[in-house]
This record gives structure tokens, sequence and C-alpha cells, in this order.
């Protein structure tokens, strides 16, 4: 089957799944997840159809508790429904989520997981949202990048419908939802393949209606409350299974395997790091790394966290293992442990309880990436240097410097697994001067008219327009793993010189590299403007050093500050 290259982010590969397996979408919109609801909404605008030849009915509320609602009772009439949120936002949606499980309602949300505001609000990427929707009884399905965040949309759909539990996907926000890749999109043919039709005609079957009776919503008393719970267990049950089977399916499909617990690593491995995400991509690409010097390290990346099979991951373990870190993207105060970490020493001591000759390795507990903080190779190396150690901590955060409660693992920032097949490029723009945008424009067009594979991320602040932006380009012949920032750029392009005199930019720029800069000044003048810092980073790196106005040149053009498409070009 014939299927296309796609250069899109996170969002969108969710979006083209989840619109095309959907007949009511209600959306509200909340940052990282909006974009999938406009990407919806401009679809049925533009009257595109669904696998059963439909346009879905596209539905703002006023509020995520009012979309909850709407979608209950638009998947109690038989529709087939999605909606698209993250942090706060599927909070309000907690209450409803729990009747559509206790009524084994099938339906996927689709989470861009987000930090929830504690100290103060935080519009980022980390697991906090979905850690707090865990005992809803809904099923958690991880993607830990774009091709996954399309794949993993179809397999959670019909999974449900199959299971009748109703699913979160959930991926990282702003690193997997923002991320542009370039992947192999799904045809609606691959959709159709995958779906069921006969469940989902059991599903309409299973509507409200005169013409079948039927009795729900009551309120229960202790004498059969406690035995209705109980009832559920055989379906809970059933989903691992059922998960492995469509994961079997779509393998047999498009080519890419996947499983509940994926193992990477030296098959004689003795330290280990479990971890669900966006993250797991940074710690298999160090993997490769560590191996290649001799090191018997590994990764277990976890794709189905609810409901939890013990077994499917303690069998992912290669049998050699002594020390296991397990890092968790959320922080969860007062508990023995954060939530996988809990999941996985249950898991392992269950199954040595079961076998008496099993030895019990270590096991730690880490945190790391909270609000997007950075989790880069050189803290998986810490992390694996920390397991290898004579006293190592056992439950730590990477990332930050913990000098209150000594918590943080330190690390080598200088530490760098990127080769030199890769083609780096950082541009340092001002919010809304179009930067990111054409940046977007730039990736996609690398992405679709060429062979090369290519990454685009994009960084700024909450206030984005008015403030630094910073676009991270990769592209090379060769598949790009590396889902964190660029700190040796080849290439590196400031579009604001005022920049230069508070952030140290050309440090991560290579020796022998390039570095473009906007500025009004002439080739003679240049030089005597420059930050000292900046003079001496020229010389002692062999800095190639163009300018160029593209003040002066967007203005003559008609384009006024907005000088993106004259730096692009």
């Amino acid at each position: 089957m014939s299927r296309k290259m796609v250069t899109i982010d996170g969002n969108q590969a969710c979006t083209h799944v989840a619109y095309a397996t959907s007949e009511v979408i209600t959306i509200y919109p909340i940052t990282p997840s909006s974009p999938m609801a406009a990407e919806a909404d401009a679809k049925a605008t533009a009257k595109q159809e669904n696998i059963w030849g439909s346009i879905p009915v596209i539905s703002q509320m006023q509020s995520e508790a009012g979309v909850a609602g709407s979608i209950h009772g638009s998947l109690g009439a038989g529709a087939l429904c999605t909606t698209f949120t993250a942090s706060q936002g599927l909070l309000l949606m907690i209450p409803n989520m729990y009747k559509i499980a206790g009524e084994l309602i099938p339906t996927v949300f689709h989470v861009t997981a987000r930090a929830i505001a504690c100290q103060g609000l935080s519009i980022f990427g980390d697991h906090g949202d979905v850690m707090a929707a865990r005992q809803t009884g809904w099923g958690l399905l991880c993607s830990q990048d774009v091709q996954e965040a399309q794949d993993f949309a179809l397999i959670a759909t019909q999974s449900s419908l199959q299971s009748r539990i109703p699913f979160v996907h959930f991926f990282d926000g702003f690193r997997t939802s923002h991320e542009v890749m370039k992947i192999e999109q799904l045809t609606m043919d691959d959709m159709r393949a995958m779906i069921d039709e006969d469940l989902v005609i059991a599903h309409r079957e299973r509507a409200l209606t005169p013409d079948r009776p039927t009795i729900g919503g009551t309120a229960q008393n202790p004498d059969v409350y406690f035995t209705g719970r109980e009832t559920v267990n055989k379906y809970y049950d059933a989903v691992p299974a059922i998960i492995q089977a469509y994961m079997d399916k779509f393998a047999a499909l498009t080519g890419r395997q996947y499983h509940l617990f994926d193992y990477i690593g030296a098959p004689d491995a003795t330290d280990v790091i479990v971890v669900m995400g966006s993250g797991a991509l940074t710690i298999a690409s160090t993997v490769e790394y560590l191996i290649a010097e001799d090191r018997k390290v590994g990764l277990v990346i976890v794709r189905l966290f609810r409901p939890f099979d013990p077994a499917a991951m303690v069998n992912a373990l290669p049998s050699t293992v002594e020390r296991i870190t397990v890092l968790d993207r959320t922080k969860e105060p007062g508990s023995n442990g954060d939530p996988l970490y809990l999941d996985v020493r249950a898991a392992v001591t269950e199954a040595a309880e079961a076998n008496p000759t099993m030895m019990i390795p270590m096991i730690l507990n880490g945190r790391y990436g909270l609000g997007s903080a950075e989790f880069t190779p050189a803290m998986v190396k810490a992390v694996f240097d920390n397991m290898a150690s004579f006293a190592p901590k056992k439950k730590f955060c990477v990332g930050p410097n913990d000098d209150l409660a000594f918590t943080s693992l330190s690390y080598d920032k200088s530490f760098n697994i990127e080769g030199k097949d890769v083609f780096r490029a950082l541009f340092y723009g001002l919010g809304s001067d179009g930067t990111v945008g054409a940046n977007k424009n730039t990736i996609k067009i690398i992405g679709t008219e060429t062979d090369n594979s290519a990454q685009g991320y994009f960084v700024y602040d909450s206030k984005k327009s008015g403030s630094m932006t910073v676009s991270h380009l990769r592209f090379g012949k060769n598949q790009i793993v590396a889902p964190y920032l660029i700190n040796k750029a080849n290439f590196i392009a400031c579009h604001n010189p005022t920049f230069l005199n508070t952030y140290d930019m050309l440090a991560n720029l290579d020796a022998g590299g390039t570095f473009l800069l906007t500025t009004t000044f002439t080739k003679d003048e240049v030089w005597n403007h420059l930050p000292a810092l900046v003079q001496k980073q020229l010389i002692e790196k062999k800095i190639k050093f163009y300018i160029i106005d593209a003040v002066k040149l967007g203005l003559a053009l008609g384009l006024g500050a907005r000088i993106n498409m004259i730096m692009q070009t």
C-alpha cells in the first residue's frame, strides 16, 4: 500500500487519525493541545470526510467540563467521539471520565501531557495531568514521538472499541506536540483496515434508545455498589492482550512493530532505565553510544501505563539486570515514590515472590523534565553513572540543582553524542517577528522536497509575542533521534542584534561554524559594535561571519519588521 512521507508536528499527526475516526469532536482550547482542535475545525470547515464518508460535527463548549459532559451524552447516543486537552483542562473532565469508564463506553481523549499549576503556572510539558487521572479507570497509552502520536491514536481507538475501556492517548506537550518531524502518514484505507465495523455497530446498539430500554446512572446502596465495581475486572484484565493484538495487526499493516514494553540495549545489561514518553528517545540514543564504549546498559520503554501489565514489564527486562532506575516525569509530593516507580517496584517484587530463584535488582527512582525542563544525553549518562556508583542516590532528580534537599544528580554539560552526519541550525528571533513560522516552513520544505530526515523544535516562553524565540532545526540523511535542544550548531542566525548583549549564543556554535547577523552597520563598522565576548569567540572559533541589513531590505520590499523570509533566504 502506497503511503506518503509528510513533515508535520505531533498535534497534526494525532489529529489526522482522530478526525478520520470520529463523528463528534467537542473542543475547548488549552495549550499545547489547541492546534489539534483548530486542525479538526479547519478540516470540518473544508468539508473533509472521515473514513465513513461523513463530516464530523465540531462543537466548542465554554469549558473542558462542558466538553466532557457533552461527549458523555454523545457517546451515550451511540456516536464515535473524541476531544483534545491538557493540564487543568483534563482535571475538569475527571468527574465525567469516571462515569464514562464506569459505564464501559469506548472513546479516546488525546492529551498533550502538560504540567499542573503548582507553585506557579506552567504551560509546558510533563506527566502531572495524566497521573492525576490515572485512577479514573481509563486506559493510558503513551506515544514517544510524532510517528507514534499518529500510530497510537489509531491503535487506541480500535482497542477501546474492542475492550470497551475508554483511553487517554497522551504524548509530551510541546516536545512531541509541537516538534516537526518527517513521518509516514497513514492512509484512509489503513484506518479502515484497523477499525472493526462490527465493533462500531456494537457500540451503536448499546446507545440509549426506547427501542432497547436499559437502566443506568442509578444511585446504588452498599448491598450492590461494591459488587458492581468488581464486575469490571475481566474487562481490564483483557486490555493488555487486546492492545498487543492490535499492535501486532498494525505491524502487519505498516511494518512498525510496537509492544506494551519495548527493550532497547545490551542483551546482558546490568543497568536499565525504565521510562515513558519522549525521554525514551534521548535515553535510547545515549544507550547506543554507551554500549559502543562497552557499557552494559539498557532501556525499557513503557507504552501501556494503564492497565499496567506487571508480567509483560518484568519479561521485558534482561535476566542480567542488577540495577533499575525508574524515571518519572511528574512529582507526587508525600508519596513513597512517583507513580511509574511504584508500579515497577511492585511488578518486580511480585515476580520475585512468585519465583524464589529470581534475584531482586536494586530499584531507584528519579525525576526529570518537569515543566519541559531539558533532558539531555548528559543527564542520561548521569543516571547510569549513579546506578554504577558505590553509593547511588535512591531517590533523585536530574536537571535542576537542588541545593536545599540535595536530591539532584550532577552531570557533565559538555557530554555530547550527536554525530557530524546531521546539520544543526539555530535561529534567534523576536516573538511575532515571523521567525518561528518561517522556520517551520523551511523544515517542512526540507522534509518534503528532499530525502533528508528533518526535525524542527521551537522554544519560546509563555509570553510568546515580544520575547526571544529560538528555532532548533536538524536535518540529515539518517533518521534523527534527538528530542532535546541543540547545544552545538553548525549555523546560527541572530534576527535581533540586541540579543548579543544579553545572550551568549555563540557558545552554542561549533568551531568553524557560520554566524549570520542582521544589523544596520556596514561591514567596516560592525566589528566595533560587537560585544568583546562575541569578538573573542569569532576569532577563537574561526567562525565564518556574515551580516545583512534585513530591516532595510524588509522596508524596501514592503515587509516591514517581518524580516524572517530575508534571513531564511
